[in-house]
């Protein structure tokens, strides 16, 4: 999900900056201009360690500085299958948004357990018919990737499709109490001292 890559690119120098530290302004120029943006398939977080290589570039009628440039670059690539732990920021009535790193997952309703679920749209909670069990925002999940289709001019348009129907899958509450729940079962019953007289 998240890489460190090394990168090339260019900045842009504006004619308006060329009196200016050109670290500083390569460094400025490189965070608005790389951060955020998708490139491949991943998001760039986040750019650090930043230097320029060699003397830049003017090209003919354009009175700024075109400088290449090195950097590290923290990337953020979902890949179908993958397990992700998120936090549930909106209930509707067709599923849940999660949270996973800098973009939504959409839980539908009919992944989120092996149950029938209602929504109470007044309180923002799924419910399990059955089970009783809850989603709501704020709750933490583990789900899985399942589709993804990527926006990379509208970032927050891109859709990823995400599943908690399988073990070892759902909201971390569930899985905390299941877990217990087992180990109740396999722990042995302890045996009690026969009361009897004394040696």
């Amino acid at each position: 999900m998240y890489r460190i890559v090394r990168r090339e690119d260019t900045v842009r120098i504006p004619p308006d900056r060329l009196g200016d530290d050109v670290d500083t302004v390569v460094n400025e120029l490189a965070h608005t201009g790389f951060e955020g943006k998708f490139d491949k398939g991943q998001l760039t977080v986040l750019v650090t360690n930043i230097s320029p290589v060699g003397v830049g570039r003017i090209i003919h009628g354009d009175g700024a500085v075109y400088q290449k440039v090195n950097y590290e670059a923290l990337v953020f690539r979902p890949e179908i299958q993958e397990v992700v732990l998120g936090t549930v920021c909106e209930v509707l009535k067709f599923g849940a948004f999660v949270h996973i790193g800098p973009l939504d997952g959409l839980l539908h309703i009919s992944q989120i357990m092996d149950d029938r679920v209602e929504v109470n749209e007044a309180s923002n909670r799924l419910i399990g018919k059955d089970t009783k069990k809850e989603l709501k925002v704020g709750d933490q999940v583990r789900a899985r990737i399942v589709a993804i289709s990527i926006n990379e001019r509208a970032p927050r348009e891109s859709k990823i499709g995400l599943t908690m129907r399988q073990p070892g899958l759902g909201k971390v509450d569930w899985l905390t109490e299941d877990r217990d729940h087992r180990e109740d079962k396999t722990k042995k019953p302890e045996k009690k001292e026969k009361k009897g007289a004394p040696r």
